[in-house]
């Protein structure tokens, strides 16, 4: 089966899904997306490293990284390797001492904690044959609950920050940063970009 690579290009808020967010990651040699709705924790913790912030205490991917690196465990890779009934299935692929294990693991927490070790996100092509729309198609086709990182369909043209300036929401970030609300945190940086 053939190995695609892909990249995230971005988390939003889902607007039609509450407290759910869109996770979109792109082939790198093409233009097929997979958009797959997680929960606002995972959401969190992928923004976080993905942004470079720094919580006070450390979050449960950043143990999992701890603890891993303290037996000699290296994530070289996260597959998606499944897509049935609207769910993914993916495992983190791991290596030891030159021994390579695949270990199940929801999509949302694989990448959280791919991230953390720089590791490539792949999927298989019949994936997004079957799944992935073009790069500029709307993602209003699926609508599905977020408990097992499944496909949705969500617009992000509602933008409750249109009349703060962006020097505030600089300050809004960091504050939120300060309180470990990492949700607010994570809307609020994807309004500064979006702003970029």
């Amino acid at each position: 089966m053939q190995k695609v690579k892909l990249e995230i290009t971005g988390i939003a808020y889902s607007q039609t899904q509450s407290g759910s967010y869109v996770l979109t990651l792109l082939e790198v040699a093409g233009k097929r997306k997979l958009p797959i709705v997680i929960g606002g924790f995972e959401a969190q913790a992928i923004a976080v490293e993905l942004e470079k912030m720094v919580p006070s205490r450390p979050l449960t991917h950043d143990l999992f990284k701890s603890f891993c690196k303290s037996f000699g465990v290296t994530v070289k890779e996260i597959l998606i390797y499944k897509f049935h009934e609207g769910v993914f299935y993916s495992k983190l692929i791991c290596e030891r001492d030159g021994q390579l294990t695949e270990i199940d693991s929801r999509t949302s927490d694989a990448i959280a904690i791919g991230v953390r070790f720089n590791a490539p996100i792949f999927t298989l092509g019949q994936i997004l044959d079957e799944v992935g729309g073009a790069e500029n198609d709307s993602t209003d086709s699926f609508d599905f609950d977020d408990d097992d990182d499944q496909v949705s369909a969500t617009t992000t043209d509602g933008n409750e920050w249109k009349d703060v300036s962006s020097e505030d929401l600089s300050q809004q970030l960091i504050e939120a940063i300060d309180n470990e609300d990492y949700e607010l945190a994570s809307k609020i940086r994807d309004e500064i970009n979006r702003r970029s």
